[in-house]
This record gives C-alpha cells, sequence and structure tokens, in this order.
C-alpha cells in the first residue's frame, strides 16, 4: 500500500455531540486516508449509531481506545481506509495508559500512526506537574518509536490535540499567556527538543512565517469571529514521512454556528498517493 494521499487530526469535543453538528459531513467530504480522533469520550458500545454507519458506508476500519479510569473523559481513536496490522494502546506508562491518551496503529506500507490526547495542566497545581511527568514519558517513548522505525524502514506520524503551542506564532495573545499552561517556556522547549531529534511539525514548516493557522477557539465570546486561537493541534512525521509533505492547513469552520467541536481538522497531503 502506497502512502495515504492524507492525514488529519481532529478534537471532536465529544463524539456524540459532534456526529449531531456536521463531523459526518466533513469525513464524507475528506481525502485523509487516515484521521485521528481526541476527546472521542464514549466506549465502543456507546458509539452513536450514526457514526458507525457511516464508517461503515464510507469503508473506514475504527480502532479505538477509551478511557478506562474516568469515564465520558478523554478517549482516542484512529480511522484508516486499511486495515492495521497491529494495535498498541498507551506506550508502556502505567500510570497514563488506560487514560484514553494514546494509541498507536500499524498500518500496510510500513506506516506506523499515533493519535495522541496530551493533558492539560494548570501552572503551578498538581495537574500541571502530571502533565510534565506525561511530557517526560511520552517524550522517551517518541524517541524509541522513531529509531524504531527507522531501524525497520517504517514511516510515523503522530498526530493529536498536544495541548501545546510551540512559539508565538502559534497562538494570538501569546504575551498574556506566558505564565499559562500551554505556553510555558519548558513545555515550549520540550516541543522543540522533538523536532531537534528529526520530528518534523509538518504544519509549521509549510507555513514558516504565518501566524497560526489556529486549530483551536474558546466558545466564550467571539474568538473564534476574531481568530483569536491557539495552534495546538500537531502532526508529527518522521523524516522519509515529512520529505513526502506537499500540504497542510486547518478546515476551519465558515462560521461560528458551523462548528462541530471548538477544535478544527488539521490535514495534511502527501505526495502521491498512488
Amino acid at each position: 500500500m502506497p502512502l495515504p494521499a492524507a492525514v488529519a487530526t481532529a478534537n471532536v469535543n465529544g463524539i456524540r455531540a459532534a456526529t449531531g453538528k456536521g463531523l459526518l459531513d466533513w469525513l464524507a467530504g475528506t481525502d485523509a486516508e487516515v484521521v485521528c480522533l481526541q476527546e472521542v469520550r464514549a466506549r465502543p458500545e456507546e458509539l452513536p449509531a450514526a457514526f458507525t454507519d457511516a464508517l461503515a458506508a464510507g469503508g473506514w476500519h475504527l480502532r479505538l481506545a477509551p478511557s478506562e479510569t474516568a469515564k465520558g473523559r478523554n478517549g482516542v481513536a484512529v480511522l484508516s481506509r486499511a486495515e492495521p496490522e497491529a494495535v498498541r494502546i498507551g506506550f508502556g506508562d502505567p500510570v497514563t495508559d488506560l487514560d484514553g491518551r494514546y494509541l498507536e496503529v500499524d498500518l500496510p506500507g510500513d506506516l506506523t500512526v499515533g493519535s495522541l490526547y496530551l493533558p492539560k495542566g494548570v501552572a503551578g497545581t498538581e495537574r500541571q506537574d502530571a502533565k510534565d511527568a506525561f511530557l517526560k514519558t511520552f517524550g522517551d517513548h517518541l524517541h524509541t518509536a522513531s529509531g524504531r522505525c527507522a531501524a525497520g524502514g517504517r514511516e510515523m506520524v503522530v498526530a493529536g490535540d498536544w495541548n501545546i503551542a510551540p512559539t508565538e506564532r502559534d497562538l494570538r495573545n501569546w504575551r498574556n499567556n506566558q505564565r499559562n499552561s500551554g505556553f510555558l517556556p519548558h513545555e515550549r522547549e520540550w516541543f522543540a527538543g522533538l523536532l531537534r531529534t528529526g520530528w518534523s511539525d509538518v504544519v509549521r514548516d509549510l507555513h514558516p512565517g504565518a501566524d497560526g493557522p489556529y486549530s483551536w477557539w474558546t466558545y466564550r465570546g467571539r474568538a473564534f469571529d476574531n481568530d483569536v486561537g491557539w495552534r495546538i493541534d500537531h502532526v508529527l512525521l518522521t523524516p522519509g514521512l515529512a520529505a513526502a509533505a506537499r500540504s497542510a492547513g486547518v478546515d476551519r469552520a465558515v462560521t461560528h454556528d458551523a462548528r462541530w467541536s471548538d477544535h478544527a481538522p488539521v490535514v495534511v497531503r502527501l505526495a502521491a498517493a498512488g
């Protein structure tokens, strides 16, 4: 199987709500052959029938890692046109592997896909301590995984809601957020460290001088209308896959009322599928 034509990631902010608001229309229209989902917030038996019917009709294979520790929270999934050859829930961290925050699948054609929902934090609290601990263990996993892929001739994409805006260009009000989780210096340094070890932040690579493109806007006020957002949904690629990336962008809704999540899908198109 050749590389997929495109890969996408979307924090759906609850699969049941998103299904009724427009997710299915987006899914029917996307050219992505791999879609990573976050904040699914449902177990397999709780998925809406309209969603599972749409997957069956569209030829999608679903792999889901719900939260086993907080019912109705978190949950990540991978949708793929090709059936996965292997599935791994978590990354070997006994503290978080059951939290529905990471799912990894191997697809035909030597491609590994990870769907990530990185924890939110609150600076100066235990929530930030938990986020920082996750950064350490997950960073170790990414280093090991990229090395394993390189040794085995595989490529890898890790896509999802990283809850980190890496640079000043990645959030509109960066000056007012320098002490807030998601834009703390050590978080940004952690992300930059991934790039130094070979991972590519493909959206930034393809939009080097742009503000954004943002992928999350609070529902409060007129943040969406005024494009006061954050770029926290990222698609990281190993070098060979990054070399195949040709375009990347955000499927931003036309109007506030047309949104089906507080996030918008991020789509990366690759050189040639086929």
